[in-house]
């Protein structure tokens, strides 16, 4: 039975957990240009304090664990934490979040560990693009980390592709013809405003607008979700592949209604939204030795306050705590 429901009826059966808050890349549509500022190493949780979390969020009702960052791969010996976690009874999904770089040599890993589900961010298949928006020369390696990773066996690998128009929308089909090339799963996301990231609406393109121009030469076929934990994306195959889209559209049509999501940032705090300000310190009543009912009451009071929906993108832009990848996604 799941306990984490919240005022507007919402059951929550999904944790993301950033194990990091750093990254080899620098994408300017998740970091300021002037960088954030990093925690102390003992300020980030241990592998035993993510793990003690985790297991009273199954408990709750949790049934999905998606592991993120920053980048979770630069996390020393990331695989252990992984395979604590996917050893927890009652958890059914085990996934990752990544850019990609170190999958050549962590893939395996991973997969051995418990890992099934992996999302890795690529924004272009043009190299010198790729290093204007990551301000690193990794494009390689990310190409590199996706073949091993469809290589290496994992029940799902998506892409995650953040669209910004006049920026990266040219390559929409470019991205279609990758996704039917490799018989892979495409998620366009809509750019969404984070503090310090250069978001304005003009930057915005609309899903309508992306579905749009890929219906230009393919025929999408809406595919109806199987999984136990819904996600967010509009999702359709590709007539005639073995390839799928889907589209987030966080900013056009929002899916608060539907969120079963919460968040724990790498320092021990559990966030209610991906925007949210009020983040509620379980690092804290860790390490004072509060016992697991303290904890879970606290959680439980995180998503009583969760809100009913984000507010309006100029508002986001402006709220200063509010860093992507401070958050982890």
């Amino acid at each position: 039975m799941n306990s984490l429901i919240d005022n507007f009826g919402r059951s929550h059966t999904y944790l993301r957990i950033s194990v990091t808050d750093r990254c080899n890349l620098r994408c300017r549509y998740c970091m300021p240009p002037h960088g954030v500022e990093l925690k102390e190493r003992e300020e980030i949780l241990t592998f035993d304090e993510i793990e003690r979390i985790a297991r009273i969020f199954v408990k709750l009702g949790v049934r999905k664990i998606r592991v993120t960052g920053g980048e979770p791969l630069v996390r020393h010996n990331v695989e252990e934490v992984c395979l604590r976690l996917s050893r927890i009874p009652d958890l059914e999904t085990l996934a990752m979040s990544t850019n990609g770089i170190m999958l050549e040599q962590k893939a395996k890993a991973l997969l051995k560990a418990g890992v099934t589900h992996l999302n890795i961010s690529l924004d272009t298949l043009r190299p010198e693009r790729f290093e204007h928006i990551t301000i690193r020369q990794q494009f390689e390696a990310t190409i590199r980390g996706i073949e091993t990773a469809l290589q290496t066996g994992f029940p799902s690998v998506k892409i995650n592709t953040v669209v910004m128009k006049g920026f990266n929308d040219d390559e929409l089909l470019d991205f279609a013809d990758f996704a039917k090339a490799l018989s892979l799963s495409i998620r366009f996301i809509e750019y969404m405003p984070f503090f310090g990231n250069g978001w304005n609406e003009v930057r915005l393109m609309p899903y309508r607008e992306m579905k749009e121009i890929i219906e230009s030469k393919h025929r999408l076929i809406p595919l109806e979700t199987n999984e136990t934990v819904p996600g967010p994306a509009k999702d359709f195959r590709i007539e005639g592949s073995g390839a799928s889209l889907g589209f987030i559209t966080t900013m056009s049509d929002h899916f608060c209604g539907d969120c079963n999501r919460l968040r724990l940032t790498a320092d021990g705090r559990v966030s209610n939204c991906l925007f949210a300000q009020e983040k509620f310190d379980l690092k804290r009543l860790l390490r004072s030795g509060a016992p697991d009912d303290i904890i879970e009451a606290t959680i439980r009071t995180a998503v009583i306050l969760k809100w009913e929906k984000h507010p309006e993108a100029q508002e986001l832009v402006k709220m200063q705590n509010n860093i992507m990848v401070a958050i982890g996604g």
